[in-house]
């Protein structure tokens, strides 16, 4: 096994990078910063290029799933992996409060729970935590801002 590192940039969004072995993401991080270019790394495998294309097609809008992206969750607790699963289903367009997603988790208490793992989240997009918002409001959306989350979501067609 290797793990293979894969960087990318998306026009008018971002850099990406993209760790994963075997076929199974290990994570994948995306800074939002304005770049002229969009790069994808040569030296990456088909299955990497494959998935950073979908990654491309949905900051231009398009209705792409990731459902089928498998991810290491080995260093998750049994609630974190519930919660990824239920952010994982959670359709394109639909928005869920932080109290929603825990009850979706199966622990409609575990509100904090839930923000907590969506501000620690380690797969930007496949796990799509900009789909979860405050009771009373956006919420929050980690050091990309809450203006990229409103982006993501208006790309979604939600207006928040």
């Amino acid at each position: 096994m290797a793990v293979v590192e894969t960087r990318y940039a998306v026009r008018d969004w971002g850099i990406g990078e993209l760790w994963s072995d075997d076929g199974v993401v290990l994570a994948h991080d995306f800074r939002f910063r304005p770049v002229s270019d969009t790069v994808l790394d040569p030296a990456s495998d088909t299955v990497t290029q494959r998935l950073i294309r979908r990654f491309h097609w949905l900051l231009e809008g398009a209705d792409v799933s990731f459902e089928d992206v498998h991810i290491d969750l080995e260093w998750a607790t049994p609630l974190q992996r519930t919660l990824a699963a239920a952010l994982r289903a959670i359709p394109r367009g639909e928005i869920v409060s932080y109290g929603e997603l825990a009850a979706l988790a199966g622990r409609p208490r575990a509100a904090r729970a839930a923000g907590a793992f969506c501000a620690a989240n380690r797969f930007a997009f496949i796990v799509p935590c900009h789909r979860v918002v405050s009771a009373n409001g956006i919420g929050g959306y980690g050091d990309a801002g809450v203006d990229v989350k409103r982006r993501l979501l208006a790309l979604e067609g939600v207006v928040l």
